[in-house]
């Protein structure tokens, strides 16, 4: 008799037999998911393995992973990919390895192309990722309530062939991910370079890879499971001097003809804003994917990864608990001719605790900031009772996930001003919707909340360590961080970020990412041809009140600047600015290359400057 049998024949009843119901889930769960024994090793082979066979010796491998998604696997256990291939189904790990034995995958090298036609497909809130909150995302490897797991796959490049979360890390701990290499077979940036233009033409040679077609004069790019027309925002390479930035080009009246294999005319009536020589850069701007996802994780460990392309925000740590990050490449294959490798931001980490560490990574070639780290604020709609407060997510890209626990502290802003007025500690927390939640405190509510005063969790902020890492080829900021505890920036290089290299902001208005800086270090940096301010402290508060931020230290770093400015600053105090080497183009005076405004207890000095 199957499952589906004994569950109608006790459907009707089922309200009168809980007991019977759990025990009828349970064995379902069991019958779905077998224990392995532990220290044995599975075999996959994709090319010439079989899943009627036992799966335990490489003569006898299995040639997906849906047998193996069916265990449980146990400490020591090993799973070996023993040849490159072609997934349609994803790896699904649910996997109890301990500190001593941990569970081991591995995979030899190779490429592995994986398809979302099979795949796992889950749907997840993700934070600034939501403009298609029901769709449900393709997965390739998904590592879902495991614990001491290692991914191995040095020399393995695992390729997408079409939009999918390239890993997911779902309520697990002690995970490490190394030497993995991440691709697209076709990217969903499209490329093009500016071969030649005219007063009413410009010659475009697209980039082989970003396939397209041409009816009735008009352009689509087309991919692997989607296809749109050529959108308003563009980014612009300059080859010459290295330099991405944003820019809109109206499509409309654009008219194309082929003129040769990836040759192609556009006619306009007025030039939108091609230029010759330039590479040009253009996606979809709907948000609807992430490239490696980790939501409510803890002891991550990503080391020697490649990622030569992600699709969606990039690769977001979402309400995880210590995590690092050691030698992440973010680069096109350099065999390709690509000048793009991430869709939005490369590292993107959302109310997160614990330490976080980068290092000795290259972050290049993105369609916005490099790094980016926040809280988020929720805004206070109502006071229902002494000891609860209806709070709601107020961003259309940010809302949906779980932001609160029972036992976590909170920090109650005024909006206007961006600072602390009182804290409290959840005991109770109700999901009323994707948006709102019903919170019931320790203590009563402050008497004097304003309308659009929001709150902060305050026991998810991560202390911060950035080091020995090169942005590169970034069209907005180098690194963005905002959170209150330590947070320290040193030994990297920002190679010409269109933005400043390094900002602290703060905001309750637009994006909503808090929250504020209480202790930054920032030194032992180059900043080269970045964006002015080089570095820009900036909380968007519309009223002083005092300070915002507190206790920032930027010394001994050497700035290279485009222009006059090196450091903007509001409504911060403690700044101290010292032992620098201000290298400008143009006579550099130091009282004006600083500009500070409601900004108190600033010291400047052992600062040089040369030409």
């Amino acid at each position: 008799m199957n499952a589906a049998t004994i569950f109608y024949i006790f459907l009707p009843d089922m309200k009168n037999y809980r007991p019977l119901l759990l025990l009828f889930i349970f064995w379902l769960i069991l019958a779905n998911h077998v224990m392995a024994r532990d220290k044995t090793t599975w075999y996959i082979n994709p090319q010439n393995g079989n899943d009627q066979n036992t799966g335990t010796n490489s003569r006898h491998a299995w040639k997906t992973f849906a047998p193996l998604n069916r265990l449980t696997l146990s400490a020591g256990n090993q799973v070996n990919i023993i040849a490159p291939g072609d997934f349609h189904t994803s790896l699904v790990l649910n996997a109890k390895g301990s500190s001593a034995a941990h569970v081991t995958v591995n995979f030899t090298p190779g490429v592995y192309n994986f398809y979302p036609d099979g795949a796992l497909k889950k749907q997840f809130q993700i934070s600034n990722t939501n403009d298609v909150p029901n769709g449900m995302k393709a997965i390739a490897l998904y590592v879902n309530n495991c614990r001491f797991v290692d991914i191995k796959a040095q020399g393995a490049k695992i390729v997408l062939r079409g939009k999918m979360i390239e890993t997911c890390v779902d309520h697990s701990e002690n995970i490490c991910l190394d030497g993995i290499t991440y691709d697209y077979y076709r990217l969903t940036v499209s490329e093009l370079q500016v071969v030649n233009t005219g007063e009413h033409f410009a010659d475009l040679k697209i980039h082989p890879e970003s396939k397209y077609s041409i009816k009735d004069s008009l352009l689509t790019w087309q991919g692997e499971g989607w296809q749109h027309k050529p959108f308003w925002l563009w980014q612009i390479l300059d080859p010459q001097t290295d330099d991405l930035q944003r820019t809109d080009i109206a499509m409309d009246g654009i008219r194309y003809a082929e003129t040769g294999t990836n040759l192609v005319r556009a006619y306009f009536k007025k030039n939108p804003g091609f230029k010759t020589g330039l590479i040009y850069q253009n996606r979809d701007v709907i948000r609807d994917c992430s490239g490696i996802f980790m939501q409510r994780s803890k002891n991550i460990n990503l080391k020697n990864i490649r990622i030569n392309f992600m699709h969606g925000m990039g690769v977001v740590s979402q309400f995880c608990q210590n995590i690092r990050m050691d030698r992440i490449s973010v680069r096109p294959d350099p065999a390709s001719g690509r000048t793009c490798a991430a869709w939005a931001d490369i590292l993107h980490f959302s109310g997160c605790r614990g330490n976080i560490e980068i290092s000795n990574s290259y972050l290049s070639g993105a369609n916005d900031d490099a790094i980016n780290i926040h809280g988020t604020y929720l805004r206070v709609i109502s006071t229902t009772k002494p000891r609860q407060v209806l709070v709601r997510f107020m961003h259309n890209q940010t809302y949906g996930f779980d932001a609160f626990t029972a036992g976590d502290s909170i920090a109650f802003i005024h909006a206007e001003t961006l600072r602390e007025y009182s804290s409290n500690v959840i005991t109770q927390v109700q999901k009323v919707n994707d948006k709102d939640f019903l919170l019931t405190l320790k203590k009563p509510v402050p008497t004097s909340i304003n309308p659009t005063d929001v709150i902060e969790n305050t026991t998810w902020t991560p202390q911060v360590w950035i080091h020995h890492d090169t942005v590169a080829r970034i069209p907005t900021r180098g690194i963005l961080v905002t959170s209150r505890r330590k947070t320290v920036i040193e030994n990297t290089v920002f190679l010409h970020p269109h933005m400043s290299g390094i900002s602290i902001a703060n905001d309750a208005a637009s994006w909503y990412e808090s929250g504020m800086a209480k202790n930054v270090t920032i030194r032992h940096n180059q900043f080269i041809q970045c964006g002015e301010p080089a570095i820009i402290i900036c909380p968007e508060n519309t009223r002083s009140d005092g300070p915002v931020h507190q206790n920032i230290v930027i010394t001994d770093n050497r700035f290279n600047l485009q222009g006059l400015h090196v450091l903007s600053a509001k409504s911060t105090s403690g700044i101290i600015f010292n032992n620098n080497t201000i290298k400008a183009e143009k006579a550099f005076d130091i009282k004006k290359g600083l500009e500070l405004k409601d900004c108190v207890d600033v010291k400047v000095s052992g600062n040089v400057v040369g030409h």
